[in-house]
């Protein structure tokens, strides 16, 4: 049976309340900081307000093989197995007409799910609850980037990778962390086995992410770990700016492979839930004694969200001969 959506949101929030015990510094109850659901997306509908669809077909730094429609390839339908809604971003065999690939007339489509400039977040805990495709050349990913990919250009920007899988491995998902000096093939990285095919079951993939560094979570259970001094140890810490979140199902590519006589298409992720929690201040109670003095409030300088223009990305450095496994971000 589907669950209301107003049953959904009641569980988002206990979710959230649990999350209190998951995050830094709430652990212990002592600090001043408790972890909240910021935002979500429970897809009842694909909300332009924040996602967007890129578009193309020049194999995004890797060789990809698809064509990013412009939405053609992502819709929502009712799934059993989620016993709700969900989001579908489906890669097929052939394009649009028009469409052009960097190897000639397009062989495969999905669609590519950003909220660039729409919805970024410094910080939390970020996770969804997926689906995942399998065949022989198939490379879902959720994965998230910084605010200034724009200006700064890949990897100085960052990126992180919350869950990457490649159809050779069915039973494999991926973790990672790419930016100046540990990118492309050499990034952080872990590997989690859900001991069944990835699309199999839904799993709740996660990444709990603060200034001292960052965990990886597969339905609960950390499989990865990365400090801050581990990776200023091989480069500069990028970490700590606004990021923005990807869903996107690539074909082929210089990780993943081809497809081959053994692929079956079309491939489907099913996402039933995005969401975000982050630490908030708790309110102190009407009477309740202070701990300290009130001392003059900072100027405040955080960044509202959904504040950076969209643009077109600066064009990329010559990364790709250089590092040619696994740059998940390229843009031309």
């Amino acid at each position: 049976m589907r669950i209301p959506d107003l049953s959904r949101r009641v569980l988002a929030g206990c979710a959230a309340l649990l999350m209190a015990s998951l995050l830094p510094g709430c652990a212990s109850g002592a600090g001043p900081t408790a972890a909240s659901l910021v935002w979500s997306d429970e897809f009842e509908t694909i909300d332009a307000g924040s996602w967007r669809f890129e578009t193309g077909g020049h194999g995004w730094g890797n060789q990809e093989l698809q064509y990013y429609t412009d939405g053609g390839n992502a819709f929502i339908q009712y799934d059993p197995l989620a016993g709700s809604r969900v989001l579908v971003i489906e890669a097929r065999r052939g394009a649009p007409a028009a469409a052009a690939c960097w190897y000639g007339a397009c062989q495969y489509s999905s669609s590519r799910m950003v909220t660039r400039g729409r919805r970024e977040f410094r910080h939390g805990r970020i996770e969804a609850r997926m689906r995942l495709p399998q065949t022989q050349g198939i490379w879902p990913a959720f994965w998230m980037l910084g605010g200034n990919f724009a200006e700064a250009g890949w990897p100085h920007s960052g990126e992180i990778d919350i869950m990457e899988h490649v159809g050779s491995e069915p039973t494999l998902t991926h973790g990672a962390l790419h930016g100046p000096g540990y990118s492309g093939n050499t990034p952080f990285s872990g590997t989690h086995d859900l001991r069944q095919r990835v699309d199999a079951a839904y799993h709740v993939y996660a990444v709990e992410w603060d200034a001292t560094g960052i965990r990886w979570f597969v339905d609960g259970q950390q499989f990865h770990a990365i400090t801050r001094a581990q990776v200023e140890a091989r480069g500069p810490w990028v970490f700590d700016q606004p990021f923005f979140l990807l869903l996107n199902v690539a074909v082929g590519g210089s990780w993943p492979g081809s497809p081959d006589a053994t692929s079956l298409f079309p491939q489907r992720l099913y996402v039933d839930w995005v969401r975000v929690h982050q630490q908030v201040e708790r309110r102190r109670g009407v009477g309740s004694q202070p701990l300290a003095p009130a001392r003059p409030a900072a100027p405040a300088t955080t960044r509202r969200q959904g504040a950076k223009p969209a643009m077109a990305p600066a064009p990329h450095r010559a990364r790709d001969a250089a590092r040619p496994e696994r740059p998940r971000s390229a843009q031309p």
